[in-house]
């Protein structure tokens, strides 16, 4: 998935259960994650004499967050105002960071993943009030690359239609592993982890996914790592992507700036944002 796009979903799936990846689909209609109850039955399993049995922690049942449907955006100047206030800056991602040139995205842009596999310049849907890249970079240092980062914030008209945006997004690592970002830029072996609230450690969006594989520079020697987080709020979706560059790896590495650390602050910090902009006042 290239930077900024966000689209409609089928009812196919992968997630990640118990260290497994599974692939899966369901006819569930306007919730394909998980929600309707399929009828199976628990298997159990008799403890060894002597071993206690172990009870599992539970998960979070609720969403810590109440929108008020008064602060819901509903013209394209209020939800573009609403991408701005949350979309993640370079201070957001860790110090160090910087503004790319240019640093935010048209507001027409929109990328459309073709039947090639291909990204291309589309045309925003309607049921898209608005959507805003922020484009930031650690600079090259120290025999390291430049490592490229974006964050994304698309406010859909509906929750219903933002629900549908993440879906797509999981789908399209399953129709095409294998993408050209642009010429000379490509990413491939493509993977999508879905996690809907309270499934996988998920306790603070609606629905949340990691997509990931290789990203292919040909002005950079070898292949590096592509990530991409996104996570839905109501009626917004946040994603933060990073492509990886010489020097760097994807694990934690301990410091501030280590990727997977910033890449996480910088979505945690989009999601509070858009829960500070959406929350009802008590």
């Amino acid at each position: 998935m290239a930077y900024g796009d966000r689209r409609l979903w089928r009812a196919c799936c992968v997630v990640l259960v118990g260290g497994v990846m599974a692939a899966g689909c369901t006819s569930d209609g306007d919730r394909p994650d998980g929600k309707r109850s399929t009828g199976t039955t628990k298997a159990t399993t008799k403890a060894p004499t002597g071993t206690p049995a172990t009870t599992p922690a539970p998960r979070p049942t609720e969403l810590d967050f109440t929108p008020d449907p008064q602060r819901a955006p509903k013209t394209e100047a209020a939800a573009r105002r609403l991408a701005l206030a949350v979309v993640a800056g370079p201070d957001a991602w860790a110090p160090g960071y910087v503004k790319r040139t240019p640093h935010l995205s048209d507001p027409d842009y929109w990328p459309v993943l073709s039947a090639t596999c291909s990204w291309e310049t589309g045309t925003r849907p309607a049921d898209v009030l608005a959507s805003v890249t922020a484009y930031s970079e650690l600079p090259a240092a120290g025999g390291k690359g430049a490592l490229r980062v974006a964050a994304t914030v698309t406010v859909h008209r509906t929750e219903s239609d933002a629900d549908w945006e993440m879906a797509s997004t999981l789908e399209e690592a399953l129709r095409c592993p294998d993408q050209k970002l642009r010429d000379g830029e490509r990413i491939t072996e493509l993977m999508s982890l879905g996690n809907p609230f309270g499934v996988g450690g998920n306790a603070t969006a609606d629905d949340a996914l990691r997509e990931g594989g290789s990203y292919i520079n040909d002005a950079v020697k070898g292949k590096q790592f592509y990530s991409w987080y996104q996570s839905r709020i109501g009626q917004v979706t946040v994603a933060a992507v990073v492509k990886g560059a010489p020097g760097y790896s994807e694990m934690n590495d301990g410091t501030m700036t280590g990727t997977s650390q910033a890449q996480v602050r910088a979505l945690v910090t989009m999601l509070d944002r858009a829960k500070d902009e959406l929350e009802g006042q008590s």
